[in-house]
């Protein structure tokens, strides 16, 4: 009757001891792969490239407007186009580029409204400029294509 199974424990046998470290050579080489994943692709975002959509038949623009470019992350710029050639210049938010096309639009009442819209941008915040420009009394608004 006498086992010489134990039942306390490590009391008396031999125990093993657990080993308790992650081994992180596997996640070392898989970072390694994105890495050089990521070195290798070029970077394909130009900041100061607007994406055009297309359209089959456009009309020629006029040859003096005030144009305004909407980026796909939302940032605006505005800017005329035409003999004075003002530098477009960015405007930090909605409201500030509405304030610069007042100004823009009682200066030059007769110039229409080109807005440059990148092909990725949301088609909401488009109808709003085209929107704004009309409440203000500009009635030539159009939509720059390639």
């Amino acid at each position: 009757m006498g086992s010489s199974f134990n039942s306390g424990g490590m009391r008396g046998g031999r125990g093993r001891k657990f080993k308790s470290e992650i081994n992180v050579v596997p996640y070392i080489d898989v970072m390694l792969v994105l890495l050089i994943i990521f070195m290798v692709m070029p970077s394909s975002n130009n900041p100061s490239v607007v994406n055009l959509p297309n359209a089959e038949k456009s009309a020629k623009p006029p040859d003096d407007y005030i144009q305004i470019v909407l980026k796909p992350n939302g940032s605006l710029s505005i800017g005329v186009i035409g003999k004075e050639q003002l530098s477009p210049e960015t405007e930090p938010n909605r409201d500030a580029l509405l304030r610069k096309l007042r100004g823009l639009h009682e200066t030059n009442p007769d110039y229409p409204v080109m807005i440059a819209g990148d092909k990725e941008s949301k088609y909401d915040d488009v109808i709003q400029l085209i929107s704004e420009a009309k409440k203000m009394g500009i009635t030539r608004v159009g939509l720059a294509t390639k």
